[in-house]
């Protein structure tokens, strides 16, 4: 990271306002009227974890923060899918 300079304060303040986008989603997630609007905010709350991760993979050089961004991708695309089958349907195996 001493190479490029702007890392040092731009991967910080990419985190601060991931943390802060994941708060407004965790309120969406709280407050929402209707189901649909959950869902998306979950939706949207672990991609912005694993987004978090990323940065925090890049500011720390340490690759189990990938890995750990990775698993939350994959369950994080089964559980929207289930949910949104789930809200359409009314069950998830058919």
């Amino acid at each position: 990271m001493t190479h490029y300079p702007v890392l040092s304060w731009a991967l910080p303040l990419a985190l601060a306002l991931l943390a802060l986008a994941m708060l407004c989603t965790l309120a969406r997630l709280l407050r929402g009227p209707a189901a649909q609007d959950r869902v998306l905010a979950l939706d949207c709350l672990y991609l912005n974890a694993m987004l978090a991760l990323l940065v925090l993979d890049l500011l720390y050089a340490n690759n189990h923060y990938f890995e750990a961004a990775l698993l939350i991708a994959l369950l994080g695309f089964v559980g929207s899918t289930a949910l949104a089958k789930f809200l359409l349907r009314g069950e998830v195996i058919e």
